[in-house]
């Protein structure tokens, strides 16, 4: 695909946003890859905290709680190519079920994966749409292989392949391509010098992180 001229939505959480990015204007990842493909707008929809799925009980912090599948319906309908990027939320903190495929419904992650897939399909015709799933993460504890011991997480929460492989066969129903961060990123945050070199925290990547980031997006966006 050839992206000079193209108008991009980027829909995300903390990441998108530019939380652990010291400069956003010229080193978060949309804006990279804006300079880099010489794009003709990005639409920023990152929210810190943020969740695919809805959450059952109130946040702390309210502005968490503000669903990709509620934001949605606000993504600029002018845009070429839709970018989503988001689940590590809902490993980590969200408390709603994870549920199964087939689930339609935000009430689970299964069926905030469907639903989101299916609105920006329905109110995007034509568009070309991505998903980037979560990448690797060594934070609170945490590295991905197993449940989050938050204690709001519900009994069937899993592992974080576990919200990787739904975003995966929910996107293969819809014809969605996906850009597997875990395993295509090459950060590896449980490597201290990945961890210092990239990321802040662990799990939100400084400037030299988003630009690995951008690039690899720019690598599979011009390769579909």
């Amino acid at each position: 695909m050839e992206l000079k001229g193209k108008i991009i939505d980027f829909l995300g959480d903390s990441i998108t946003e530019g939380v652990g990015v010291t400069d956003r204007a010229n080193n978060r990842y949309d804006n990279v890859l804006k300079k880099n493909c010489g794009l003709a707008a990005t639409y920023n929809y990152g929210i810190g905290g943020t969740r695919l799925a809805h959450q059952s009980k109130p946040s702390a912090k309210p502005r968490h709680d503000l669903c990709f599948c509620g934001r949605a319906y606000d993504l600029n309908k002018d845009a070429d190519i839709i970018v989503v990027y988001g689940g590590i939320n809902d490993y980590i903190h969200g408390d709603a079920p994870f549920g199964e495929i087939g689930d339609t419904t935000p009430a689970t992650f299964c069926g905030g994966v469907y639903f989101l897939m299916n609105l920006i399909k329905t109110q995007h015709p034509g568009k070309t749409v991505v998903f980037m799933t979560s990448a690797r993460l060594c934070y609170d504890g945490m590295d991905g292989s197993a449940p989050s011991h938050r204690p709001q997480k519900a009994p069937d929460a899993k592992n974080l392949f576990g919200y990787i492989n739904a975003v995966k066969q929910t996107a293969a129903q819809f014809d969605i391509p996906v850009l597997d961060l875990y395993e295509k990123l090459g950060i590896d945050p449980t490597k201290p010098e990945d961890k210092e070199k990239y990321t802040v925290d662990g799990l939100h990547f400084n400037d030299a992180g988003h630009h690995v980031l951008a690039a690899r997006l720019q690598e599979f966006l011009e390769a579909l």
